[in-house]
């Protein structure tokens, strides 16, 4: 469905039962992301929450209204709990997604329950990391001219985004399946302004830091060990920045465990779950 928030009508899918406390997610990869991959991750909370997964705006099948701000997001996330009768929320985010998860947390700290992060950065420092870990690896070669532009925002057009996505795919498996890379990359939605606005506005000023100590919700960070662009360190800082906090690393996985160790990704957050919010009940484990 196509919901109205702060004047941009945004893609939104509600799992679960109407009543049932309310879980958002927001998706990773802005310019590239859609609410197929949070749908993947948390709908299976469904039994447990009412989860709310959606495009932002400016990404997927949403409407693009700039601006494409931290704050922007945010409050579309805000507006989105609000249409869907919650007084609070757990509020859940894998890579880009959990740049604006921790962003609501500092900003709505009234409204958040728990947080789930999933391997993501607490500033711009892991793009740096990255830089590092891609010269080093020998999986593919690429073209740095390319690279450069993608993680400057210096992309022309949603074709250009798609193509500069398919040489980088590889580096984000522990186990790296040409043929499923690619099926991912073909299923994509590629919407270059967002992406540029990312990279060319945000990332610059991007630093929650100084603000984690005071997000007082129970969270869980996850990470894949082999995450090659929000390594594990970016998560450690993330966990001994916010006090109440959980860290789990998947010894399997590279950025995206939920897929590379699905069931145990699941089982999780579950007992994140059983442990933050005892009045879910046994289901949640």
């Amino acid at each position: 469905m196509f919901v109205n928030i702060n004047g941009a009508r945004l893609n939104v899918e509600v799992l679960g039962e109407e009543g049932a406390p309310v879980l958002i997610a927001h998706h990773g990869g802005g310019g590239i992301g859609s609410l197929a991959e949070p749908k993947a991750t948390f709908g299976p909370l469904s039994d447990l929450f009412r989860v709310v997964v959606f495009d932002a705006r400016g990404c997927g099948l949403s409407e693009g209204v700039p601006p494409y701000s931290h704050a922007q997001w945010a409050a579309d996330v805000d507006a989105l709990r609000e249409w869907a009768g919650a007084e609070s929320v757990v509020i859940a985010g894998g890579s880009y997604g959990g740049f604006i998860a921790m962003e609501y947390a500092i900003a709505y700290p009234d409204r958040v329950r728990a947080m789930i992060l999933r391997d993501t950065s607490p500033d711009r420092t892991n793009l740096e990391i990255a830089h590092e870990n891609a010269r080093k690896q020998t999986r593919v070669e690429l073209d740095w001219e390319n690279y450069d532009r993608y993680w400057s925002g210096d992309i022309r057009d949603d074709d250009d985004l798609k193509a500069r996505w398919a040489e980088l795919i590889p580096l984000y498996d522990h186990e790296y399946d040409p043929v499923k890379a690619a099926a991912r990359v073909e299923a994509g939605i590629y919407r270059h302004e967002a992406h540029n606005w990312c990279f060319q506005h945000n990332a610059p000023i991007y630093d929650v830091k100084p603000q984690l100590p005071s997000v007082t919700c129970p969270t869980l960070v996850t990470v894949g060990r082999y995450d090659w662009v929000t390594p594990v360190s970016s998560s450690e800082t993330i966990a001994s920045l916010i006090p109440n906090s959980r860290l789990v690393v998947f010894e399997k996985s590279g950025h995206s465990p939920q897929i590379e160790e699905a069931e145990l990704f699941q089982q999780a957050m579950r007992d994140f779950f059983a442990e933050a919010l005892p009045d879910l009940g046994t289901a949640a484990r």
